[in-house]
């Protein structure tokens, strides 16, 4: 199971040039949102989006009136903001659960987090709540996703890896079915098309509202698993040779689980379900800068961020109708993701 994800030696070797990688994942998110905060039905030139963005941090009391300041601080800044945080979740937890669980296979969803979310979210659209109730249902059902598996798994006063997958498995078909359900009963000509828009993704009712609700959670949540890195080195060895580095392995997986439910959870809440991320960023961050999760974790953050924010921005301007950001991050996260499995394994069959 370890070599899945990489040999445990190497991942506690500092990754040659990491100042360097870091430097250029960090001007590489940078740029990405520049160029968000640029284009567009209403172009903006980059001089302008700095100096829009310079005298708004220099002045805040300032009134806004011009169109151009109005588009980029009140449309599109929050829209990136949410657009980099929302990556930057989905990059780390799936980097977290791969090493917990020693797979590089696993993503956010095979907690059944992600489904769980969903269904909350559905079913407040169903129900006519919106807002601030409609994030707060989200995030109760995906925590109680995770409660249900954490039930299911436990036999015998142990948790096994292999019972929480298949426990998550359950508890996530579970979800998906009463999606279904709440879908083939709502109104076809009001609920039913917001809750299928809103399942595939967008970050279209982006405000500053939103990322004043959805960031502390996310930030908490992210700078908690932030926290637990070295303890994820550990965890990605076996149990028994985790307990004999004075790790308690049943206890902090389910620590993880349970910020990867805060995180997962918060960011469906504020743009729906997103695949893919979790999945892909963190097998090519690691051909970056290894599998130590030091290093794995912040680059995973950056890289993911800065993809989150172009896919986002190709959502909204490649036509005329905004793209769903799951059918675009499916259209460029499988072709990846099949190319990284080739590589893999053939550097494997070739050693």
């Amino acid at each position: 199971m370890i070599d899945a994800v990489g040999d445990v030696t190497e991942a506690v070797v500092t990754p040659r040039g990491w100042a360097g990688t870091a430097m250029a994942l960090t001007l590489l998110l940078v740029g990405c949102v520049l160029v968000s905060l640029c284009v567009g039905r209403f172009a903006v030139s980059p001089q302008r989006a700095i100096e829009v963005l310079w005298q708004a941090l220099t002045a805040p009391g300032r009134a806004i009136e011009a169109m151009d300041e109005r588009i980029v601080l009140l449309v599109r800044t929050p829209r990136v903001v949410l657009a980099a945080l929302a990556g930057a979740a989905l990059a780390i937890t799936g980097a977290a659960l791969q090493g917990v669980f020693r797979n590089p296979l696993v993503s956010p969803e095979v907690l059944g987090i992600s489904q769980g979310a969903a269904f909350g979210g559905a079913l407040s659209i169903f129900v006519g709540i919106w807002g601030l109730p409609l994030l707060g249902m989200v995030f109760a059902a995906g925590l109680s996703a995770l409660v249900f598996v954490g039930l299911i798994a436990r036999v015998d006063g142990r948790t096994e890896i292999i019972t929480v997958i298949l426990s998550g498995m359950v508890v996530g078909s579970l979800f998906s079915a009463l999606l279904s359900l709440i879908q083939f009963v709502a109104d076809p000509n009001s609920s039913l098309p917001a809750i299928v828009y809103w399942l595939m993704g967008s970050f279209s009712t982006a405000t500053w509202e939103r990322v004043l609700i959805a960031a502390p959670v996310l930030l908490a949540g992210l700078g908690l698993l932030w926290g637990m890195r070295f303890r994820l080195n550990i965890l990605s060895l076996d149990d028994s040779e985790a307990r004999s580095l004075g790790a308690r392995p049943d206890l902090e997986r389910w620590v993880v689980f349970a910020l990867v439910a805060l995180v997962v959870g918060s960011q469906v809440a504020v743009s729906g379900i997103v695949g893919w991320v979790g999945l892909v960023i963190p097998h090519a961050t690691r051909l970056l800068v290894g599998h130590d999760h030091r290093r794995l974790l912040p680059a995973s953050a950056l890289l993911g961020a800065g993809f989150m924010v172009i896919i986002d921005t190709l959502a909204r301007t490649v036509t005329a109708a905004e793209i769903p950001l799951g059918v675009l991050t499916a259209i460029v996260g499988a072709p990846v993701f099949a190319l990284l499995l080739r590589r893999h394994f053939g550097e494997r069959s070739s050693s």
